[in-house]
């Protein structure tokens, strides 16, 4: 699956929505779509059943609460939401870490650097509501997605 053919197929009530210009909520539903797959994958193996419904609810939190949070009056309220996004998408690359023997490298891999881009999106937009910066002590994200192409049109998917 690429992803110029998975936005084909998102309907029109969703891409019609002005959420839908949102980059981090784009690419926030492709990842939940790639979840699916490596959920599956993950269910396949007694030992990671749990796994699997954790990093799907938090796949699946990082688009909702990047929708919830765009649907808000206030700049605080928006940023609170996009804090929860944040969170979910670092669960997210957790989840996925942990599974990785399961997965396998490849996929494993592509699925961090995707999450990853969100996490940069993220740490760019929260501050921009908050009007304050936002930033990790450890890492520098750079704000520009560096090979963003690559993950939205190679995916590797669990055999």
């Amino acid at each position: 699956m690429r992803y110029e053919e998975w936005v084909k197929g998102v309907p029109e009530e969703i891409v019609s929505d002005s959420l839908w210009k949102m980059k981090a909520y784009r690419i926030a539903l492709f990842v939940a779509e790639l979840g699916w797959y490596d959920v599956t994958k993950l269910m396949q193996d007694r030992r990671t059943l749990c796994l699997a419904d954790q990093l799907y609810r938090a796949l699946g939190s990082i688009g909702a609460n990047l929708a919830e949070g765009y649907s808000r009056g206030s700049a605080k309220d928006r940023a609170r939401f996009y804090e929860y996004a944040l969170g979910s998408a670092r669960e997210s690359r957790d989840w996925y870490f942990k599974g990785r023997y399961v997965l396998g490298e490849c996929v494993t891999e592509h699925r961090l650097k995707l999450l990853t881009q969100i996490v940069r999106l993220l740490l760019t937009m929260i501050p921009q509501q908050r009007y304050r910066t936002l930033r990790d002590e450890e890492t520098i994200y750079d704000v520009i997605p560096e090979n963003l192409e690559n993950l939205l049109n190679d995916i590797p998917l669990p055999q």
